[in-house]
């Protein structure tokens, strides 16, 4: 591969001139221009890109931070390795690399976070796992870094963000189990100060009572984001005298280990006890019965978390433009709700 000043000597003109001509700058003789791209593509010269980006300010990399560990290892990983992917692939097409940065469960996040800004290798930020009150986003508001997190929080801020419709699958989950009969309508979320599972709890009380139902604390489970956890809710609800007939889940592991503590028991998810989770993936499809659950277009998620971080970045044209948006879900029901017997 040739260097800018080999590539200058060899054409007999300056360097800067070179610079120009490659960059598509003003101030080059159009003869001059083709001169130069044609002895570029013929010498295989590959601009410094490293070197233009630190006088730039810039690395052409985005880091997105995901949590790790056991709970993590537990749990359905497809939801990020999908939106990921799709996030990649758009990036890619603006020459821009998107790279996973991994907090493990026994880490700090802020310590974990204050490392990642201090080294100054990422020009924008993904911030996942939101939490109801998260001490991260105020640091990244502090530092100037342009982020955009997946999730919600309650932390203040002008900040871009995009999540699920937890709100609206958590009413319209308890209005189709209303309409189905049901009346004792419980609720399992995991443990832990996670968004989403205040905004599903939220919810869930706001449209029993709609309903005219009683959001009672007996009807509210909460136990690890693990199959584990799940057969822990299935135990507890089955040792009510007042047994619940139906159950909302937010997550995917609990759903599996609730189903298989219920069939442990005898007891048969659907038929006995109507199951609705949130969000649709190859772990509940596979359930007997499949799971009811809110499809979603996680591509399309990605691509539109790519482009609000690659324009909050390095279009200053929507530098000021704050993205919200709540991507849309469109509930499937399965054999695992039925009307109450």
């Amino acid at each position: 591969m040739t260097g800018i000043r080999a590539l200058a000597d060899s054409l007999n003109i300056s360097i800067g001139t070179v610079s120009r001509a490659l960059n598509g700058k003003p101030g080059v003789n159009p003869e001059t221009r083709d001169r130069v791209l044609k002895m570029a593509q013929e010498t295989g010269y590959v601009a410094n890109a490293a070197g233009r980006n630190l006088r730039k300010g810039l690395t052409n990399t985005i880091g997105m931070v995901i949590g790790t560990g056991p709970a993590a290892a537990k749990g359905d990983n497809n939801f990020f390795m999908a939106v990921t992917d799709a996030m990649q692939r758009a990036m890619l097409e603006r020459g821009v690399d998107l790279i996973l940065l991994p907090c493990h469960a026994a880490m700090d996040p802020l310590a974990f976070l204050q490392r990642t800004l201090q080294r100054g290798s990422i020009d924008g930020l993904v911030l996942t796992a939101t939490l109801e009150q998260d001490p991260r986003i105020a640091m990244l508001e502090a530092s100037h870094l342009p982020f955009i997190t997946l999730g919600r929080s309650r932390t203040p801020g002008n900040y871009a963000w995009m999540d699920l419709d937890f709100e609206g699958a958590a009413r319209q989950s308890v209005a189709r189990l209303a309409e189905l009969g049901h009346r004792r309508i419980a609720i399992g979320i995991p443990k832990g100060q996670a968004n989403l599972s205040a905004l599903y709890l939220e919810s869930w009380r706001q449209q029993m009572q709609a309903e005219g139902l009683s959001p009672s604390d007996d009807l509210l489970f909460v136990d690890d984001f693990t199959e584990a956890g799940g057969a822990q809710v299935a135990a507890r609800l089955l040792d009510q005298a007042d047994r619940p007939t139906a159950i909302l889940m937010c997550s995917e592991p609990m759903i599996s280990g609730f189903c298989g503590g219920l069939l442990g028991a005898g007891v048969q998810p659907g038929a006995d006890v109507s199951v609705i989770g949130f969000r649709q993936s190859p772990l509940l499809r596979h359930l007997a019965p499949p799971i009811s659950c809110f499809d979603m277009d996680l591509d399309a998620l990605g691509e539109d978390m790519a482009k609000a971080i690659l324009g909050l970045v390095y279009d200053a044209d929507n530098a000021l433009h704050i993205t919200r948006a709540i991507s849309p879900m469109t509930y499937v029901e399965t054999a695992s709700v039925q009307p109450l017997r």
